[in-house]
């Protein structure tokens, strides 16, 4: 598995705002918005492309398109909802899928309560967007029901990541093609399962809690 931690003054600056827990929900949105486009621009280094002939003002010429099948997003909800247009910006011809997630917070084994992808994802490179990498449970479970349906390679953005998540994530992919995109890799898990010193539920503080 490959494992790149950002490291660039806009990303420190936008976390370090996203962190503080007087900022408002809609300035957390709109910084993570900002966030995922940066991530996503190391994220998508490897996309597939073709070579195509066009045409400027001046000559013909030789570019490159994305090539197809088109990538796949899929955000983890709810709270990767959050990140979806800040990747879709930067790939406005992706598709999107959708996993529904929950995590037991007495176990923090994750439960699939909902899916909205293709049947076949063969030859597909997938982009799962999942705020906080904390236990793993999550992500690993979207990895492997992603390559469960055919995928190809997977590249996981997550602004915030443990290293006890990591570690997980590490352990269980083994051999198979997968990419981790972080904006920082914090300290540690604290006995509840949260990142320290993360920012919090980033579900709750993207979009207020729900009683």
């Amino acid at each position: 598995m490959r494992v790149h931690v950002a490291d660039h003054p806009l990303i420190t600056h936008k976390l370090s705002v996203l962190r503080d827990k007087n900022t408002s929900s809609p300035v957390f949105r709109q910084l993570t918005e900002e966030l995922v486009t940066l991530l996503a621009y190391e994220a998508t280094r490897n996309v597939r492309t073709v070579e195509v002939e066009i045409e400027t003002p001046v000559t013909r010429t030789t570019g490159l398109a994305i090539a197809r099948p088109r990538p796949l997003v899929v955000p983890i909800l709810r709270a990767g909802l959050g990140m979806l247009e800040g990747m879709t910006k930067l790939l406005p011809t992706a598709e999107v899928g959708f996993l529904g997630m929950a995590r037991n917070e007495v176990t923090f084994e994750p439960t699939t309560y909902a899916e909205r992808l293709p049947d076949d994802l063969s030859d597909r490179q997938c982009f799962v967007l999942d705020p906080m990498l904390a236990t793993g449970g999550s992500l690993g479970a979207a990895i492997d029901f992603l390559f469960a349906r055919g995928a190809q390679d997977v590249t996981a953005i997550c602004i915030l990541g443990a290293p006890e998540g990591l570690a997980a994530i590490e352990k269980q992919v083994g051999d198979r093609d997968v990419t981790l995109v972080l904006g920082s890799l914090d300290e540690r898990l604290d006995e509840r399962g949260y990142i320290v010193p993360g920012l919090g539920d980033a579900g709750d503080r993207l979009y207020g809690t729900v009683d």
